[in-house]
């Protein structure tokens, strides 16, 4: 492993102030890119074409960036196909055609570190009772990942006794939960979900049967635009479950699988933070220079962990924020940010925005 990347890993998460981690991914990234432009014939095409020359980044928002988009037309990847560990594909829920991640033996085990140092800082070491709000299905296929497999898969190491909540017609099995939380009466707990699946499959089902779930932490992603659609806001959602199952242990976390590894956790404070070994540029749709703290733009998303496939350096089809750096209220150091929803007639997708029977 790269030793700068080794010591982001090891070093406590989200306790490297800005200056010194920018220096350290920047160096980082331009390893990357080096790597990428040897191993991809694609990514050396592009890169070369946008930044001919092909001159080190002296600055993070000068590392080559690729457009999200480009991952479902084009098969990136920076080794042999006898190399492939295993596919992640994500969701493509208008067009229907998913990004196809390869993932090596390397990138997987860095992936699997990578959450691991960043979940445990939330939750601590210790396994927790688990209870999956979605159905078994989902993880069958251990070669070819959909996201919510993948995001399922990643989370089971940090639980014990896993229950998946939901049958596979997205029914509660209501005598199931009801006995799980019966044996772990007076343990802390583990939920985890993707959001709006969560709450229309699970929370509002179970809204009236008076379960108390206030020893348990939930942790969920993505499918905030049908919540929104319904006028159901981040505090709404929070409102209701604290209202409802006593429950306010709540982590919302941004990541997409173009980005192995990366995800982005949401403070007590409300805001999302960057990992030791990432980070974020919010660039202003007009001149893609970085915006300004405060500022709205589409997110990029930066990673030291992508080996096998050029994804260390993403353009999403986000729009966000950059709240702050080094302030946050906290305690975390880095940047701070909250995303606002997708680019304007940008593809809408998500892991729970719609679901598959087959998954």
């Amino acid at each position: 492993m790269d030793p700068g990347l080794e010591q982001l890993m090891a070093t406590e998460q989200y306790s490297v102030d800005a200056p010194t981690k920018d220096a350290a991914l920047v160096a980082g990234m331009n390893q990357l890119t080096a790597h990428h432009r040897a191993h991809c014939p694609e990514y050396a095409r592009i890169v070369e074409a946008a930044y001919p020359g092909g001159s080190e980044a002296a600055r993070l928002a000068d590392v080559p960036y690729l457009p999200v988009s480009l991952f479902k037309s084009l098969d990136l990847k920076s080794v042999a196909d006898r190399d492939v560990f295993k596919v992640m594909t994500s969701s493509g829920t208008t067009s229907h055609v998913p990004s196809r991640i390869a993932l090596d033996v390397e990138t997987a085990r860095l992936q699997t570190r990578a959450l691991s140092t960043i979940v445990t800082h939330y939750l601590g070491r210790s396994r927790l009772p688990m209870l999956i709000l979605d159905h078994p299905d989902v993880v069958r296929d251990r070669h070819s990942f959909s996201a919510r497999g993948a995001g399922i898969l990643g989370m089971l190491s940090f639980g014990r006794d896993h229950l998946y909540a939901l049958d596979p017609d997205m029914a509660v099995d209501r005598a199931a939960v009801r006995a799980w939380l019966k044996r772990h009466a007076g343990d802390d707990l583990l939920l985890f979900g993707f959001t709006f699946m969560a709450w229309e499959y699970f929370f509002e089902p179970l809204a009236g049967d008076g379960i108390d779930l206030s020893r348990a932490t939930l942790i969920h992603t993505g499918g905030w635009k049908k919540l929104a659609d319904r006028a159901i806001s981040t505090d709404a959602f929070r409102s209701r479950l604290a209202g409802d199952f006593d429950l306010t242990r709540i982590h919302n976390f941004y990541g997409m699988v173009e980005q192995v590894g990366s995800v982005f956790f949401e403070c007590p404070a409300g805001h999302f933070h960057p990992p030791n070994f990432a980070d974020v540029i919010v660039r202003d749709p007009r001149s893609w220079e970085p915006s300004a703290t405060g500022d709205a733009g589409v997110v990029e998303v930066m990673s030291l962990l992508p080996r096998s496939y050029p994804g260390h350096a993403i353009l999403t089809e986000d729009l966000g924020v950059v709240d702050g750096i080094d302030d946050c209220p906290c305690g975390r150091k880095g940047k701070r940010f909250h995303v606002i929803g997708r680019v304007p007639k940008a593809e809408i997708r998500g892991c729970s925005d719609t679901h598959e029977r087959a998954a």
